[in-house]
């Protein structure tokens, strides 16, 4: 069986065609699974070069390796040689957050995970996954922020039962925090759930704001609930957020798996690194006879994963949190950590801890 210290001790052999005497090739978010390896390679130009990458994939296919994926990225200078630099380096800050480069969250040594959860079109479950995602990571001891970027479809702070607006204190938004996540979402500056209505440049200087003006403190992860599909907000992330990663979220059926495949093409074109894929309404659990249903049909997510040579992260049942209003904590879409559906969401919590390495 192929494995991760097999794979770097190759990579680290490797040489950059013209540098004898150098440093080695720098890499990160290398995945192995079986005997496919994915990785990003990074590069001065973040451009492919032919004769370095015919030589990694030689190198590879010498240790074991059927089927080699390569991501190439612009290298920021602060990777380290030969390994997987694990850490959020990025380049420059551009687009709405241009003049933010000194922010404490978008800095590329801040070491803050960004994470975009997207998907092809909307009803697949990425708001509920997102809130979900972000209590198990809390859970599991990790300091996490919501931005609900969905500003036309905001719905983060209803699925987290957030009824409260923020605080201002020093000029600054103090986030709302709920089940130890940091919250903050256009829902908490519209009145009586009004529609928004602006046209694309003003939801860029929203999201400029969400970092700008607000008080997020020290976090290890932020979560971005992105809007359906591939548009101006999905564009404005991409280049605000350069070291953001990406989750995919679909439905079990292949024409969402299909859509949702764009969503993950964009984050490859705009050389942003997929975490995985998680397949939401995945099944129905009988209740009486514990049988399952395969409501939407089978296997969209786990074709969709292999299409983006990655990581099919979770496959979670159709449903609802059986919570209820006279509890303290009550929200109507996070899973209690003890429930079926609460556990699958901290294992794939644990699963992305693994990937980003922090």
């Amino acid at each position: 069986m192929l494995t991760r210290e097999q794979v770097l001790e190759a990579v680290g052999r490797v040489k950059r065609p013209g540098g004898e005497g150098g440093p080695g090739i720098a890499v990160r978010d290398v995945v192995v699974k079986d005997r496919h390896v994915s990785m990003t390679v990074l590069t001065p130009s973040g451009e492919p070069e032919a004769p370095l990458e015919a030589a990694l994939r030689e190198a590879l296919a010498a240790v074991g390796a059927e089927t080699v994926h390569l991501r190439f990225r612009a290298d920021g200078g602060g990777s380290g040689a030969g390994g997987a630099a694990q850490g959020a380096g990025a380049g420059p800050v551009k687009g709405h957050a241009a003049g933010l480069e000194a922010h404490p969250l978008l800095r590329p040594d801040s070491g803050v995970q960004f994470i975009a959860i997207a998907s092809g079109k909307g009803g697949v479950g990425k708001s509920t996954v997102t809130v979900n995602l972000a209590a198990a990571l809390a859970r599991l001891g990790k300091r996490v922020g919501i931005i609900d970027a969905d500003i036309y479809g905001f719905s983060v702070p209803d699925m987290m039962g957030i009824e409260e607006r923020p605080a201002v204190e020093n000029e600054r938004i103090v986030p709302i925090e709920r089940f130890g996540v940091k919250v903050m979402s256009m829902g908490f500056f519209v009145e009586d759930n009004s529609p928004v209505v602006w046209r694309g440049p003003m939801l860029g200087r929203m999201l400029r704001n969400f970092f700008a003006e607000v008080e997020w403190g020290e976090l290890d992860y932020m979560l971005l609930d992105l809007p359906p599909g591939t548009g101006d907000v999905a564009l404005d992330i991409h280049q605000m957020i350069p070291q953001s990663k990406e989750i995919i979220v679909t439905t079990p059926h292949a024409t969402a798996a299909f859509v949702a495949a764009r969503a993950g093409a964009m984050a490859v074109k705009t050389k942003h690194d997929i975490l995985g894929v998680i397949e939401n309404m995945s099944y129905y659990i009988c209740p009486s006879c514990g049988g399952r249903d395969y409501v939407f049909g089978r296997g969209g997510g786990a074709r969709l994963a292999e299409t983006l040579h990655t990581d099919l992260l979770a496959q979670i049942p159709l449903g609802a949190p059986d919570n209820h209003p006279s509890e303290p904590d009550f929200s109507p879409s996070v899973y209690k950590p003890d429930t079926e559906t609460g556990r699958i969401y901290t294992e794939a919590a644990q699963a992305i801890i693994a990937k980003c390495g922090v």
